[in-house]
């Protein structure tokens, strides 16, 4: 018999969220809840938006978890808080200095950081990973445009681009949640996960090609002029992206939890095309 599962509604989650209900029995809290990238803001003050949302619930939550009895908080924060982009082939890891460049990566250090306060003052036990890209079916952003002009069999300038970008398929990041909720040594620490295979821009799209068995239509254009172009456009953040490295290694959580990605990014991108 499978245990029973209870969805619970508890409305805007801020501040003033009654959890007392929810967390009854709970032995092991998964916090996934933020304001995430805004493409349009609108608000005069983001970085007080991305507070008011990610980090005085994200306390008030693991204080109220505490108080409730529970053992332990999984926090899904960002690479964000790494940085935008790494250089010459050097990865991120968890030693680095944390150094955000925009408002939400600075709002998920800092919810960070009150996690590891209430750590402290509770002795509630507190694991955070950093994830870069998740991609799976249902994915959004530049990813999801991605397939829709594969789909249309439009060609893409981005043959030369040999950027290297670490990913995350959803199925291998569910997996190392659940691995950090579980084990003993993951308590107090933070992982910085990925799929372990480092893709270029050009590589993704020509895999991509190759599931969804389309015609492949990369072309070479300069660099200057796909910088140039986001510019005239204003997607400036959205070709950087596409053009910049962002490395991950992961390979503190998999030396210290013995975690293994159970999905190869060739199945992380089927079941991202085909479901």
């Amino acid at each position: 018999m499978g245990a029973a599962i209870n969805n619970v509604v508890v409305g805007d989650i801020d501040e003033h969220t009654n959890w007392q209900h929810t967390l009854v029995n709970c032995d092991v809290v998964f916090h996934l809840a933020a304001r995430v990238h805004v493409m349009q803001e609108c608000s005069k003050d983001p970085l007080t938006e991305f507070r008011r949302m990610n980090v005085v619930p994200t306390e008030h939550l693991a204080r109220c978890a505490a108080a409730s009895g529970v053992k332990r908080l999984v926090y899904i924060s960002s690479i964000k808080v790494n940085g935008e982009e790494t250089f010459n082939g050097k990865a991120f890891d968890e030693a680095n200095e944390p150094a955000p460049e925009d408002p939400y990566g600075i709002s998920k250090l800092e919810a960070e950081l009150a996690l590891k306060r209430v750590a402290k003052d509770t002795g509630l036990e507190v694991v955070i990973v950093r994830p870069p890209l998740v991609y799976g079916a249902g994915v959004k952003g530049n990813f999801a445009q991605m397939i829709s002009v594969l789909k249309r069999g439009l060609p893409l300038p981005f043959a030369s681009v040999n950027n290297k970008r670490s990913l995350i398929y959803v199925g291998n990041l569910v997996n190392a949640l659940l691995l950090c909720a579980i084990h003993p040594a993951a308590a107090g620490e933070t992982y910085l996960l990925s799929d372990g295979e480092d893709l270029s821009t050009s590589d993704l799209l020509r895999k991509l090609t190759i599931i969804m068995g389309q015609a492949q239509r990369l072309f070479k254009c300069p660099i200057t002029i796909l910088k140039l172009a986001g510019h005239l456009t204003g997607k400036s953040q959205q070709i950087a992206r596409l053009l910049n490295s962002l490395q991950v290694d992961s390979s503190k959580i998999r030396r210290q939890l013995g975690w293994v990605p159970p999905y190869t990014v060739k199945q992380g991108l089927q079941n991202t095309v085909h479901k």
